[in-house]
C-alpha cells in the first residue's frame, strides 16, 4: 500500500493513519460496512475527482478515522461537514477539526436519519464519500429522489463496490441496466471516474471499488417519482418476462398502448424517457 507512513505527516502535519487507528483502536467494523481507505494518493484522487472545493461546503458520510475528510481539507474545501455514526471515530475527526480550524464540522449520528438539505446552509454543495457498503445504494436513491429538484447539492462524487457503480451508469440493453440505472439516468449525468484496488483498504474488502462522479440535472424530464418507481420495479422485478406481463398490476397491455410500446418488449430494452412516458401515464 502506497501514501501511509510519514509522507501523510509531512504534507498535512497530522499524523499517519496508521498511527491514528492504532492510537484510537479504530479497528474496522464490519456490522457497519467500514473499509477505511488509508492511501494518500486515492484519497487525493478522490477530492480532485470532486472539482474545484474552495467555495464549497462538502458533505461526507462515514469517514472513520479521516482520510478522505484530510484530502478534501488539504485540497482546499472551504468547509466539511462529516456526519459519522461510530462514536469510536469522533476523537480522531477532532484532531483533525482542530487542525483546521473552523473549516471541519462533525455530526456524530446515522446518516439514513439526517436531513441533508438543511445541513447544507448557504453556498454551493458537493457530496464526497467513501460510503459504508451497507448503505451507500440506499443513500444514492434518497439524493436522487428528493423532492426538490435541482437538488441541494452540485454534484456528487462516491465510491460504490464495483458492481453497484456499473449498475449505476448502466445504459439500456446492458446487464446491469435497472432501476438505479433509470433512476440514475434520469435525474442525472454519471460515470465511473476510476477504480480503486482492494488492497487500498484497511480491512481489504474481497472485491474491487469504483469511484462514481454524478451531476444533476438542471431539467429532467417531468415524471413523478413514486409512479416512476413504481413502473420500474414492475417491470425489473420480472425482467426475464415481456412488458405486458411484468406490467399487468399497471394495465398492462392497454398502459403500453397509450405510449406507443410494444409489449413483447423486455424492460432491459426500454430507454430512460420510454419509462418516463409510462410512469406519466400510469
Amino acid at each position: 500500500m502506497q501514501g501511509d507512513g510519514g509522507v501523510r505527516a509531512s504534507i498535512d502535519g497530522l499524523p499517519p493513519l496508521r498511527d491514528v487507528i492504532e492510537r484510537h483502536g479504530l479497528q474496522a467494523k464490519k456490522s457497519l460496512g467500514q473499509n477505511f481507505l488509508l492511501d494518500l494518493n486515492l484519497t487525493g484522487r478522490i477530492a480532485r475527482a470532486a472539482g474545484d472545493l474552495s467555495q464549497a461546503t462538502v458533505i461526507e458520510v462515514g469517514p472513520g478515522p479521516g482520510g478522505l475528510t484530510r484530502a478534501l481539507l488539504m485540497h482546499g474545501a472551504r468547509r466539511v461537514i462529516a456526519v459519522e455514526r461510530d462514536e469510536r471515530c469522533l476523537a480522531a475527526l477532532a484532531e483533525v477539526a482542530a487542525h483546521y480550524p473552523d473549516r471541519l464540522e462533525i455530526i456524530p449520528g446515522d446518516a439514513l436519519k439526517t436531513d441533508f438539505a438543511a445541513l447544507a446552509g448557504d453556498g454551493p454543495v458537493r457530496i464526497v464519500a467513501n460510503l459504508p457498503y451497507n448503505i451507500g445504494t440506499e443513500l444514492l436513491v434518497r439524493w436522487l429522489t428528493t423532492p426538490d429538484w435541482p437538488p441541494f447539492y452540485q454534484s456528487m462524487t462516491l465510491m460504490f463496490q464495483r458492481e453497484v457503480a456499473e449498475r449505476i451508469v448502466a445504459k439500456p440493453g446492458a446487464d446491469a441496466y435497472g432501476r438505479l440505472g433509470v433512476l440514475v439516468g434520469w435525474r442525472t449525468d454519471a460515470r465511473i471516474v476510476f477504480d480503486v484496488p482492494p488492497q487500498a483498504f484497511t480491512p481489504p474488502p474481497k472485491v474491487t471499488s469504483s469511484v462514481v462522479h454524478l451531476v444533476p440535472r438542471q431539467t429532467p424530464l417531468p415524471a413523478d417519482v413514486k409512479k416512476l418507481g413504481r413502473v420500474t420495479e414492475a417491470s425489473f422485478g420480472q425482467r426475464r418476462k415481456m412488458l405486458r406481463q411484468s406490467l399487468k398490476s399497471l394495465g398492462g397491455e392497454s398502459l403500453l398502448d397509450a405510449v406507443g410500446i410494444d409489449g413483447t418488449r423486455r424492460a432491459e430494452t426500454l430507454s430512460v424517457a420510454e419509462f418516463v412516458n409510462l410512469a406519466n401515464a400510469v
